[in-house]
């Protein structure tokens, strides 16, 4: 309900932009400004690319805003400007795409506060590093951004059953190591609400 109420909030200001009250946009910014930063900064590792390409994106946006329609929501919209934009950076300064794969990717704030031990913390962040892109993306969206699978789908530009899987097999990953690794284990046991967390994650797909 709190989302639906905040997406309306967003549909009602682009109105008001689109009607000429250029306040209202920048009200859109300051909402969503940390969270674009954040998305920009997993892709490009350098504060000052990534506050240039989120200053690039809400240029984008302005200028593109004619043509939003509403059938998404405004956030997963500008993420996606902010996520082709990131690419766009990365390719100019020719960087081997491979390269995204080996984006550092931070773990959800609710996750890291159940984290008992950095041991832990580094061990996950290291997992995470190794999955493939589009199952890190699906997994970092869903986790530390608490998007929707419709909004990874529409960030991803991809179908929602292959934004959902690829955000499950994400999970089956960690998961498989965590069961496999007798030290995670043990780390687990002690910070029980870590355990609990990855539980309800797994739950919400299968």
């Amino acid at each position: 309900m709190v989302q639906e109420l905040f997406q309306k909030a967003d549909l009602e200001l682009i109105e008001e932009v689109k009607r000429g009250n250029i306040r209202s946009f920048s009200e859109l910014v300051k909402r969503h400004q940390k969270g674009l930063f954040r998305l920009c900064l997993r892709f490009l590792k350098s504060t000052e690319l990534a506050e240039d390409v989120v200053q690039e994106t809400f240029i984008k946006a302005y200028e593109k805003l004619e043509t939003f329609e509403g059938r998404s929501s405004f956030k997963s919209w500008l993420y996606q400007i902010g996520v082709n934009s990131a690419k766009n950076r990365l390719r100019e300064f020719r960087y081997d795409m491979d390269d995204i794969e080996n984006v550092h990717l931070a773990i959800g704030a609710s996750l890291d506060q159940g984290l008992i031990h950095a041991a832990l913390s580094d061990i996950i962040q290291k997992e995470v590093d190794e999955l493939p892109q589009k199952q890190k993306m699906a997994l970092t969206l869903r986790v530390y951004d608490d998007l929707s699978f419709k909004e990874i789908a529409h960030i991803m530009n991809c179908p929602y059953d292959t934004a959902k899987a690829n955000y499950r097999h994400a999970l089956m990953k960690l998961r498989h190591v965590f069961e496999s690794s007798e030290e995670l284990r043990a780390f687990m046991e002690e910070s029980s609400s870590v355990l609990v967390h990855f539980n309800n994650l797994a739950c919400e797909v299968e």
